[in-house]
């Protein structure tokens, strides 16, 4: 087994040698394309270095197994991986059995006929505000609780948008807070925003969080970490195959906790265009 290792810069590269043994050759890499074909690459690091690596996953098709090293590991825990122990007993699974590959859909961002890959989630609003925000923070500090702290920090100033929504055949004009819109279920270190959404299914999950007294926003924010958000009369929640983000101002969009361009945007799926290696447990 012959496998490339993406590593995030603050990982320090000891952390391969447990994934390296008589039967895999494992060898770090800056980009795929410097690599001769591996049969399988593995990510060390969080969601943002999973960000980095997607297109050129995507293209070579090449099985990606995320071990679990940054500051939120979303997307690795959506697909079962909390910690890097699963991640390793799933790579000796993969080299002994070689039955334990997904294949899940990719969201596709379109801005100005540049398409960027994600993995978890795009959000544009308050969320993005905070998200700009807590990626200043020092590296320990991220995560839900910097996340949260951000958003406590952005949320006084902050003012609502007028957000433009066309979801498959659904037109949706709404002031609010942010829209969220989910490949996976979670971001933000554990934030379920998209509680139903569904690696596989060939669905974008949307949340859009509308207009509120920001007493009320500050109150509702533990309940996203239970998906119990969707209870809010606020809040609304669709599915679609594709859509277009709008909003009366340009806002920031962030796709799995990196800055990517501005609305407007377009955004859709590639079905089960990404190989990940998962545990079966």
């Amino acid at each position: 087994m012959i496998a490339a290792a993406f590593l995030h810069p603050d990982v320090a590269p000891d952390t391969v040698e447990p994934f390296r043994d008589a039967t895999s050759t494992v060898t770090v890499y800056d980009k795929l394309e410097d690599s001769a074909r591996p049969d399988a690459a593995l990510i060390f690091g969080g969601d943002g270095t999973v960000h980095r690596h997607l297109s050129e996953l995507c293209n070579s098709r090449v099985p990606m197994l995320v071990v679990p090293t940054g500051s939120g590991n979303d997307f690795a825990k959506a697909l079962g991986i909390r910690n890097q122990a699963i991640a390793l007993r799933a790579w000796r699974r993969f080299c002994e059995r070689g039955d334990n590959v997904r294949n899940i859909d990719l969201g596709v961002l379109t801005k100005d006929r540049i398409t960027i890959p994600f993995c978890c989630v795009v959000g544009a609003g308050l969320d993005s505000a905070a998200n700009a925000k807590a990626n200043r923070m020092p590296r320990w500090l991220r995560g839900s609780a910097g996340y949260l702290a951000a958003a406590l920090q952005v949320l006084p100033s902050y003012q609502a948008a007028e957000f433009s929504l066309s979801a498959d055949e659904r037109e949706i004009r709404r002031c609010g807070f942010f829209v969220a819109v989910g490949n996976a279920h979670r971001y933000g270190g554990g934030m379920k925003v998209a509680p139903r959404a569904e690696l596989d299914d060939g669905l974008l999950d949307v949340c859009l969080v509308g207009k509120m007294s920001k007493l009320k926003l500050l109150l509702a924010v533990p309940t996203v970490f239970f998906g119990a958000h969707l209870r809010i009369k606020q809040v609304e929640y669709l599915q679609a195959r594709a859509l277009r983000l709008d909003a009366d101002r340009a806002l920031e969009v962030y796709a799995d906790g990196e800055f990517v361009c501005r609305t407007p945007v377009d955004i859709a799926l590639k079905p089960r265009a990404l190989s990940v290696i998962v545990p079966l447990e």
